[in-house]
């Protein structure tokens, strides 16, 4: 455990960022999970809406530095990817 003042408050810090990227992330992991399960149903209308709503919330976490951008670039590339191939 941390025993100088800026430690503990360095402590702090991370352990408050650490529950908001926790937060981040899942609603990503959630997001992809919502395209995916509609390109899978087969209904195109839905999985283009998703996709919009799934490339906001990755764009946002990688701005927020949660994700690597360029990881956010491919999961928005392959998740736009199966829309298109499940729409045609």
């Amino acid at each position: 455990m941390a025993n100088h003042k800026s430690a503990l408050k360095r402590a702090r810090q991370n352990d408050i960022r650490r529950l908001r990227n926790k937060s981040t992330r899942t609603r990503v992991k959630n997001v992809v999970k919502n395209v995916r399960q509609a390109v899978a149903d087969q209904s195109g209308a839905d999985a283009a809406a998703e996709l919009n709503t799934t490339k906001s919330a990755i764009d946002k976490a990688a701005k927020k530095g949660v994700i690597h951008r360029n990881t956010a670039a491919r999961k928005i590339s392959r998740l736009t990817k199966q829309v298109n191939a499940a729409s045609k």
